[in-house]
């Protein structure tokens, strides 16, 4: 049951003085008659007695108060069931960082919007509302079709720290939720560029102030052992501070004493950033704040530890003096490189390199007639594998062709192959050749062990911002599942994959059946939201200017009245035969 006047319900007062006059007894001066026959019904009353008396017309009296609740029903537009009458509102709240930022009074942009969608719900009269969140992927706050007290409530514990994105998607979806000649109200922070670029049925409401700002752009932090090196980036957005004083806390990490704290002075230039390059022993989790400003959200962030994951590196038996003699010349210099395979490493994560005619993660060796080249060699453009191999001035001496498919070529001899699998063949003879002595030998395996630290299980990165693409390695045959701030997911795909950008910071673990695999940082951290120059304040209404749809039956119900008429001819009838 709903009521589209709810002021008509005054309407039952009339029932209080009904039932009054009912049970009043009305004194009648004595009238003196010739005969008795003249009165057709004799009804001897006491000239003295109570003022009030028990009725004996209760039916009268029943269907009286029957047409005043009927009469108070018409006018209050009683409606029941689908008849009921309502207003639809769909509000469109901006998602991103940059709503958090506070106005000159301390209010914060999205503390506004929470307002302006309190009083447009009232304004409206609206019994239903549906909130959505703009993002990168949009998503419902509230609804569709919620109570306006529990839409509101959904919005009072919504945090906008989303990365910078397009909005129109959103709208075109709330035009959708709310069918033609709906309420769609988008309360954001930036005005729009340009009225015809706003929907027609979306009344576009701006609540942002242009404020200058200074911001954590980039923060990265690497372990090497027990020393953590934290790489900072700072940016000043209009004209702030020329200097700012940024606090890093070290907290103590397993077996130290205590943590460590510094203050570093930081120079901003007026375009670009100032970097900070900061080093801790034994440190835990790393907290760096800069002074609060219009934006405290992107001038903080937590680093946790952040270990490197060293690619394990074997060699098979078998390999020749040379062959080997020129990969450990490699593995002794190359960073994050295990050299053997410790107990327990898996098979799929150890970089095995082996002669050829073995399965060895790369073989190396010639077989059958040799034959020597000195190019023109051609490469695959664009593979991984060959990112700045340089084999001008390469004397190459290589057998039979090797299989999987051609990289590099030198006539018709494939001197580097290829398979499915990641299987890669070096059809060379190191003995007869000098391609070990250049360049493009450590280019070629430093390659090899960047794209096996890629494909192994986890996270290829740990720490990212705001809007990056989430990478993932999973195994094949095994259930992952992502959870992170906003709830867990499973993750679909098998080797390397990208996964949308995350909703919101903080931080994400990679489960495989069940079993933590690998975690990873995302920090509230983005240039585009944190330059708060371009914010304003802006009231676009709808070009579409129709009447809000109101669901239901037009006009009042008509039942009432039938009712009332009813009551009013029964109450005739009974009242006639007294």
């Amino acid at each position: 049951m709903s009521f589209g006047f709810p002021w008509g319900l005054l309407a039952l007062g009339a029932l209080a003085p009904l039932v009054a006059a009912y049970f009043l007894r009305r004194r009648q001066k004595p009238v003196v008659v010739s005969a008795l026959f003249l009165w057709r019904t004799p009804r001897p009353r006491a000239e003295a007695g109570p003022r009030f008396e028990r009725f004996t017309r209760e039916s009268s009296l029943l269907l009286e108060a029957l047409a005043v609740i009927a009469a108070a029903l018409f006018l209050a537009d009683v409606r029941f069931g689908e008849t009921a009458r309502t207003r639809h509102l769909v509000l469109v709240v901006d998602g991103s960082l940059s709503m958090s930022a506070r106005g000159p009074d301390g209010v914060t942009v999205l503390e506004q919007a929470r307002r302006e969608a309190a009083k447009q719900v009232e304004e409206v009269g609206a019994t239903q509302v549906t909130v959505l969140a703009t993002g990168i992927a949009p998503r419902v706050l509230a609804g569709p079709e919620a109570e306006p007290s529990r839409a509101l409530a959904a919005l009072e514990s919504f945090q906008a720290l989303g990365a910078d994105h397009d909005s129109m998607p959103t709208l075109i979806w709330a035009q959708e939720l709310a069918g033609a000649g709906r309420r769609v109200v988008f309360l954001t922070d930036v005005a729009p560029e340009s009225a015809d670029l706003v929907p027609a049925s979306v009344r576009w409401l701006a609540l942002g102030t242009g404020r200058d700002n200074v911001a954590l752009v980039s923060a990265q932090r690497r372990d090497e052992g027990a020393t953590a090196t934290v790489t900072l980036r700072v940016a000043r957005f209009g004209a702030g501070p020329q200097e700012v004083e940024a606090r890093v806390r070290a907290l103590p990490g397993p077996g130290a004493k205590a943590g460590t704290e510094r203050v570093e002075r930081v120079r901003l230039p007026d375009e670009g950033t100032a970097t900070v390059r900061l080093t801790f022993q034994g440190a835990g989790d790393v907290e760096v704040s800069l002074p609060d400003d219009a934006l405290p959200e992107d001038g903080r962030v937590r680093l946790p530890p952040a270990p490197g994951r060293p690619v394990a590196v074997g060699l098979a038996e078998g390999l020749g003096a040379p062959e080997r003699q020129a990969v450990e010349r490699f593995l002794a210099v190359a960073p994050e490189v295990d050299r053997g395979a410790k107990e327990g490493t898996p098979e799929e994560e150890l970089l095995l390199v082996g002669p050829r005619g073995t399965d060895a993660r790369m073989t190396v060796g010639a077989a059958g007639k040799l034959r020597t080249f000195v190019g023109p060699f051609f490469s695959e453009k664009g593979h991984p594998l060959l990112d700045d191999v340089q084999l001008a001035g390469v004397r190459w001496t290589a057998g039979d062709n090797p299989p999987g498919r051609p990289l590099v070529t030198a006539g018709d001899a494939v001197l580097v192959s290829e398979e499915e699998g990641g299987r890669l063949h070096l059809n060379v003879d190191l003995t007869r050749s000098n391609v070990q002595r250049v360049s493009a030998w450590p280019v070629l395996l430093g390659n090899l062990v960047r794209e096996s630290r890629r494909t192994r299980e986890g996270f290829p990165r740990r720490q990212l911002t705001l809007g990056e693409p989430l990478p993932v390695v999973t195994v094949p045959g095994a259930r992952y599942t992502l959870v992170g701030p906003g709830g867990s997911r499973p993750v679909f795909g098998a080797g390397a994959v990208d996964l949308p950008p995350p909703s919101g910071p903080g931080r994400y673990v990679l489960e495989r059946e069940g079993d933590e695999v690998d975690t990873a940082e995302v920090l509230a951290l983005d240039a585009r939201e944190s330059d708060l120059r371009g914010r304003g304040s802006a009231d676009v209404p709808a070009r579409e200017s129709g009447e809000d749809d109101e669901r239901g039956a037009p006009g009042r119900s008509r039942w009432p009245l039938v009712l009332l008429l009813a009551a009013l001819v029964a109450d005739f009838y009974v009242t006639r035969r007294v």
